[in-house]
């Protein structure tokens, strides 16, 4: 077949499968044309998920008449001067409307300010009507209907319209957080509507808007980021580590207000998280980046979802250390999500409370703690007893105890505050710090605390075990690591690349307890190994190395495997389950947690104590 010019709608379909990949796309380059207009007000209608009708409508600066034609031709666009490396809207590309237009039948009816009436043009299937008079308000309309008709092999590869629907509505939330001002509107016959009223662009709007659209929790389980360094501005919100997803779409991220999924700061989000958040689970962010446009590269994919850093490496940097600073610097705090579950499992109808008991609604002391498989208190299972008023029989349940543990046991959950903190004075001071002073062992595994307005709950295993890890890691990162040295070198053949990344990281690498050096063209010899990976795959362990260079310009995967050993190391030196603790060892416990970043997780990501404010114990006896 001769070569030949492929004609102007051809030419646009086959954009079409870069730009609109689904309603969703359409959707995006929608709303990206209303704000790039200044609209203050965008509102959405879809049908069949999209695929049936989408309706834009703004209330920004409209297109001219005049205009209207050149709007809907391949490569205009008014977003754009001569410069491509200052991009500083949304759209720019001038690909979005006739690649629409050549996939489906769309109309757009605009006015101006200051024009005395509207225009509408059409397209449907690469056709283009004439520009004709229209009524409307100030602002643009623009109606697809029946997406991909002139495209229908691609129609096979849609989902169902409640799959379709979701993404549409997740694209719109994305690009609402980034504009707090402007008020959206998404409904439709095949959705509730959703409305997402406007705020302001302080912090505390940005903020208000955020609640309305990760929910309301969100905000009071968050911690603020603010962090500048070499031109580049982080600003946003993440959760603390045990306010958690099962998933990643909940982290939004921005970049000159632009929504982006870009694996770089997805990456460092799970490198910030890393050592706090269980394996499958996921931090819930939203982090807005600000730089120099010209040291960002938008233009990587038509959808320009996806963007590339002149500097990676000074990017990755900044959302990691800007992240563990703010965790430090956060003090210790329990997600309000545990609360809320432990106030489920206390109300009437909970499972614990599913079988039948007295007329009144309450159980009898007996009914409690009757054995009744795990879910009960068994005392052939426990040698400690739960926290009985001073019933004949407890003498009976104490058996077990060994002669040290008696003691603890008589000074033990029923004890006084005098007693516990030493003094009626120290007491009332411990009281006013963040897990307060301890009153309670029970089940050989739980603290029970109690603060002037809250029960606190603490995991003395998971606690101590988090305090372990803390105490190597700094142990570990404050000196250079312990190597030992190879009898023979490990050589371990690379591309030239690769070789060379690693021979400019050596020095970092020792640090490590890595020592490495050139050894002839694609390839390094491997002299020191640190100690604590003992044997090793070293082979593995440099290409791994060489592959996170190459990506990230980062050697995060020797330091995240140290830090495991670490956290293997800390679980079995800390204070096991089943270990009774006297008074001041409990307190002593509580203080080191309230002292050490992080200690609101252990190293597995589990929460290790939960708060219980007095006002919803309050409202569980029916006080409030």
């Amino acid at each position: 077949m001769p070569i030949r010019q492929l004609s102007e709608t051809m030419i646009n379909q086959i954009a079409a499968g870069e730009v609109i990949e689904r309603p969703a796309s359409v959707v995006k380059e929608l709303v990206e044309n209303a704000l790039d207009a200044g609209a203050s007000r965008v509102e959405i209608v879809t049908a069949g998920g999209g695929l049936n009708l989408i309706r834009v409508t703004d209330d920004g600066s409209g297109i001219p008449q005049p205009e209207l034609s050149l709007a809907i031709a391949r490569h205009c666009t008014s977003k754009l001067a001569d410069n491509i490396h200052d991009i500083r809207s949304l759209g720019f590309r001038g690909e979005a409307l006739p690649s629409i237009g050549s996939v489906a039948r769309l109309s757009i009816r605009s006015r101006t300010a200051t024009g005395d009436a509207a225009a509408e043009i059409g397209i449907e299937g690469g056709r283009v009507s004439a520009v004709k008079p229209a009524a409307a308000n100030r602002g643009t309309t623009v109606e697809v209907r029946d997406l991909f008709f002139a495209t229908p092999a691609r129609l096979k590869f849609m989902k169902g319209e409640r799959a379709e629907s979701s993404a549409t509505s997740d694209v719109v939330k994305r690009i609402a957080i980034a504009f707090p001002a402007v008020r959206f509107t998404l409904a439709g016959s095949d959705r509730s509507t959703l409305e997402l009223p406007a705020t302001d662009d302080s912090a505390e709007g940005s903020l208000r808007r955020v609640a309305q659209v990760m929910g309301a929790e969100f905000p009071d389980n968050s911690i603020a980021i603010d962090a500048s360094r070499d031109g580049v501005h982080l600003t946003g919100h993440v959760s603390i580590p045990s306010f958690t997803r099962a998933n990643a779409l909940q982290q939004y991220a921005y970049v000159n207000g632009r929504p982006v999924r870009d694996k770089l700061i997805a990456g460092a989000i799970r490198g910030a998280f890393a050592d706090v958040l269980p394996r499958d689970r996921h931090a819930v962010t939203v982090l807005f980046l600000t730089l120099d446009p010209a040291t960002v590269d938008v233009n990587v994919h038509p959808a320009k979802a996806d963007v590339r850093f002149r500097d990676p490496g000074l990017v990755r940097g900044l959302i990691v250390g800007a992240i563990r600073e703010a965790l430090a610097n956060a003090g210790i705090r329990a997600a309000t999500s545990g609360a809320a579950g432990m106030m489920a499992a206390f109300r009437p109808g909970a499972a614990s409370y599913a079988h039948a008991g007295p007329a009144n609604g309450h159980r009898s002391y007996d009914a409690a703690y009757r054995p009744s498989g795990s879910g009960g208190f068994d005392p052939s299972r426990s040698p400690q007893r739960p926290l009985d008023m001073g019933h004949g029989e407890a003498r009976a349940q104490r058996n077990g105890f060994a002669d040290n543990d008696q003691a603890a046991f008589d000074a033990g959950p029923l004890a006084s505050a005098d007693a516990r903190a030493g003094s009626a004075e120290a007491a009332e001071t411990l009281l006013g710090t963040a897990l307060g002073a301890a009153r309670a062992q029970v089940h050989e595994n739980y603290i029970v605390a109690q603060t002037r307005d809250s029960l606190v709950i603490v995991d003395q295993h998971a606690a101590h075990e988090r305090l372990v890890y803390e105490a190597l890691k700094n142990a570990l990162h404050s000196r250079a690591v312990p190597s030992q040295m190879l009898l023979l070198p490990e050589i371990v053949d690379l591309p030239e690349e690769d070789a060379e990344r690693l021979a400019l990281h050596s020095e970092t690498l020792a640090r490590f307890g890595l020592g490495i050096e050139r050894f002839g063209p694609g390839a390094v010899a491997v002299r020191e190994t640190p100690s604590m990976l003992g044997e090793t795959n070293v082979q593995q362990l440099v290409r791994d190395l060489a592959d996170e260079i190459a990506d990230n310009d980062t050697v995060e995967t020797l330091k995240e495997r140290l830090d495991k050993i670490a956290a293997t190391m800390a679980c079995h030196g800390s204070v096991r389950s089943g270990r009774l603790l006297k008074p001041e060892e409990m307190n002593a416990l509580l203080r080191q947690m309230e002292a050490t970043p992080g200690s609101g997780t252990c190293n597995h990501g589990r929460p290790t104590y939960i708060e219980l404010k007095l006002a919803d114990i309050e409202r569980l006896f029916g006080r409030r």
